[in-house]
């Protein structure tokens, strides 16, 4: 297993971080025995980055997940979580307003059963409370020592960079990182997040990097998936937004790649998002040990740089204005220095 800086932080995690969506579900998850058998390979391989949130499975994700970690040593590991879902019927126990990330935090910390949270997420922007309001009630956790760092999910591109600088005017403490879509079949984020991420310093950590599982080519020559399978039962949100023409001409290429090198498509899927210094880590999820194990090859593979871009290349994503302006004018109007600056920006 490979390790990455956790953005412009101190904090080292592996480049694959174990995701937990799937403990406890009822309909396409696992109960506390696999969970627990999943932590532990996970562990084995060299994972010590675990993700998981108080909506996942209504909160028993981390319930059983704090029953996995007591067979570990918990400060060997790096544990994130989330709130901004409704966390019960009360109207007030959602968002991101003070009074629910406290209250989201405290509950976290009782079912994680551990004195801190290394990593706590805003899952989503919050369009109602002022972010200082956020960030403030965020920073109070960590002087408290119940939170390390903060991250963020979902959240716009210029949300990201207003967040943290509000955090730099008002002294709170920034967002290290970004959790967000992001796999072969869907790179929106190339257009504004991750640029953002790259300016403010946030690591990437990219959720479905395997498109619900359609870039492990179980689903090719399918009409449609089957009903019973994760994303047939997700299938309002799952077939728009990954089950279309192109993509599914970019999971055959994936396929053949992987035949090509020996490596299975989900390892191959894997290691192309890892190509970017830009992610520091994908998240991978599980219903069975033998799938965590398999997905562990990639904490070590690295796509040859040229296969990497033969991927990138099978399916274009077209960046639109004003990326394609800035391409055009770019060079004529800068470039007469002999040396580029330190402080260069990367744009797309």
């Amino acid at each position: 297993m490979k390790y990455r800086y956790l953005g412009r932080s101190g904090l080292l995690v592996s480049r694959l971080c174990l995701g937990t969506m799937t403990f406890g579900n009822s309909q396409w998850g696992c109960d506390q025995e696999t969970s627990s058998a999943i932590v532990k390979r996970f562990v084995e391989g060299g994972g010590n980055f675990i993700d998981t949130a108080n909506g996942y499975s209504g909160g028993a994700s981390e319930t059983m997940l704090g029953v996995a970690l007591k067979d570990h040593s918990r400060d060997q590991l790096v544990i994130a979580t989330k709130c901004w879902f409704p966390a019960d019927t009360a109207v007030t126990s959602r968002g991101l307003s003070r009074k629910h990330i406290v209250e989201a935090c405290e509950k976290s910390l009782k079912r994680l059963d551990t004195d801190y949270i290394d990593l706590y997420q805003f899952h989503g922007p919050d369009p109602y409370t002022p972010i200082e309001e956020s960030l403030r009630a965020a920073d109070d956790l960590i002087r408290a020592g119940k939170i390390r760092y903060l991250g963020c999910s979902n959240f716009y591109g210029w949300q990201i960079a207003k967040t943290n600088g509000v955090a730099a005017l008002m002294g709170y403490e920034p967002l290290v990182s970004a959790q967000h879509l992001y796999n072969l079949v869907r790179r929106d984020i190339e257009r504004e997040i991750l640029p953002a991420c790259d300016d403010q310093g946030l690591g990437m950590i990219c959720w479905s990097p395997l498109a619900a599982g359609m870039l492990t080519g179980k689903y090719r020559d399918q009409d449609k998936p089957d009903e019973k399978s994760r994303i047939g039962q997700q299938a309002a949100i799952t077939l728009p937004r990954y089950w279309f023409e192109d993509s599914l001409k970019m999971i055959d290429k994936v396929v053949e790649v992987a035949g090509r090198l020996g490596r299975t498509p989900s390892q191959v899927a894997l290691s192309w998002l890892l190509g970017d210094p830009r992610v520091t880590a994908a998240i991978i999820g599980a219903r069975r040990v033998d799938q965590v194990a398999e997905n562990l090859d990639a904490g070590d593979f690295d796509l040859p740089a040229e296969v990497r871009q033969e991927l990138t290349d099978a399916m274009p994503l077209k960046l639109g204005y004003p990326y394609e302006w800035m391409n055009t004018n770019l060079p004529g109007t800068f470039g007469k220095a002999e040396l580029e600056p330190t402080h260069t920006q990367r744009l797309p």
